[in-house]
């Protein structure tokens, strides 16, 4: 299975709304890291939890309510 799938569209998102990692983690009322963070961006797989961590944490901070296959390419619809 593919691990690195190249940038994924979280990425033009966070720079949509001028985020770093840091105002997600920050934001974030569950556990998330900034190397969550940083492998979501840079298309490294992640575990269905992980990415529903990030989902939460983007919508609270965007106020914007994405989804799942807003943020990473490699998510079934």
């Amino acid at each position: 299975m593919e691990r690195d799938l190249g940038e994924q569209p979280i990425a033009k998102i966070m720079t949509l709304h001028g985020l770093k990692a840091h105002d997600l983690v920050a934001g974030s009322a569950e556990q998330i890291t900034h190397k969550m963070i940083s492998r979501a961006v840079k298309g490294r797989r992640l575990t269905p939890n992980v990415q529903l961590k990030i989902l939460k944490a983007l919508n609270k901070v965007t106020g914007k309510r994405y989804e799942l296959k807003d943020l990473f390419s490699y998510t079934p619809s």
